[in-house]
């Protein structure tokens, strides 16, 4: 199994420092690359201090500077927010300049705040739409001249400037539903899902809807299969405290953002209460311990297995959850020398 990592600068308060975070987020990518993680994540999100992301390619070619070997993925851009010449572009500028290390993922977007002010009118269910159109435009656009008249974007000929240093760029949906699934497999995507804050049942209905897409695809998908998990390893109980008292601080934000209940100022989310937030958003302390990646280097090592078993390829470390950013670094460094090891 490869690991990956994703991470995002964020700040929870306006008391952090933005220099800080940056420092902190090119330490942290810095470290997965010497430790021989596959690929580093950057999202897209806008005017939202917690996930400050306004442009993936912008941050992924920062990281490629400071990189040497760890590839580099958008996960992921929101379709609907781009032209394809445009995103086309930018991606393909971005594999140059990392000397041919992009790894391009698409998706559908989660926020409607974010969508009722970078596209008016479109409801977040709808947005996967505009991923379903643009993908294979992309492709041809990094081939070459493309004339496109479809239902969200028409242009006459043109093709990306500059084209891409791999002949085939690796191209990644984020999937959680039947439909998504269909369509990656179909298209020959490789996967990302994200389980939430649910139990390892919803990474198993995952791994059963790419199976029945892949078999309803004729069965000759060979694509990677990654899943994503917000990760804390610890060994003091101070560290284990401040893990879970900062996540549930942050999925209560995400909770704001996802049932749209509170307010946002200057970029910062209020806080839904706790006792409000159910299905995807469970914040009951020992719920979260055990579904998510946390716990001491062996606990983390035993769950990771329960994944490989279930034919996992990669597992994303999701170290972005509102944690101190000195906890982040412990965390990190024991999984680099506590719990890759048992998968080498």
């Amino acid at each position: 199994m490869k690991f990956h990592l994703a991470i995002n600068l964020e700040r929870m308060d306006a008391n952090t420092d933005m220099a800080e975070v940056r420092d902190h987020v090119i330490d942290m990518v810095r470290m997965a690359d010497s430790s021989g993680f596959e690929i580093a994540w950057a999202a897209e999100h806008h005017a939202l201090e917690m996930t400050i992301a306004p442009n993936p390619f912008q941050l992924l070619t920062w990281w490629a500077t400071q990189t040497t070997n760890i590839r580099l993925g958008c996960g992921v851009a929101n379709a609907a927010y781009w032209h394809p010449i445009n995103i086309a572009g930018e991606a393909a500028m971005l594999d140059l300049i990392s000397g041919g290390r992009l790894e391009f993922g698409l998706g559908s977007g989660a926020y409607q705040r974010e969508f009722d002010r970078m596209r008016p009118g479109l409801k977040q269910p709808d947005s996967y739409r505009y991923m379903q159109e643009m993908l294979p435009v992309v492709r041809k656009l990094w081939k070459g001249d493309v004339e496109h008249n479809g239902e969200y974007w028409q242009f006459p000929a043109a093709t990306s400037c500059p084209k891409p240093r791999q002949e085939n760029v690796p191209v990644w949906v984020a999937a959680r539903s039947p439909i998504t699934f269909d369509y990656a497999v179909a298209n020959d995507c490789d996967i990302m899902s994200w389980p939430l804050t649910l139990p390892f049942s919803e990474a198993e209905k995952y791994k059963a809807q790419l199976d029945e897409s892949i078999a309803k695809a004729g069965g000759t998908y060979r694509g990677r299969f990654a899943m994503m998990r917000h990760t804390a390893v610890y060994e003091t109980e101070a560290d284990r405290a401040e893990s879970m008292s900062a996540l549930r601080g942050a999925l209560a934000m995400f909770g704001n953002l996802m049932q749209q209940s509170g307010s946002v100022v200057n970029g910062f989310p209020s806080k839904v209460p706790l006792e409000e937030l159910d299905g995807n958003f469970r914040v009951d302390p020992v719920m979260l311990e055990e579904n998510l990646m946390f716990g001491s280097p062996e606990q983390v090592t035993a769950k990771l297995k329960q994944y490989e078993s279930l034919g996992i390829d990669a597992f994303i470390y999701y170290a972005s959850m509102g944690v101190d950013m000195p906890t982040q670094k412990r965390s990190m460094q024991l999984f680099i020398d506590r719990v890759m090891p048992q998968f080498s």
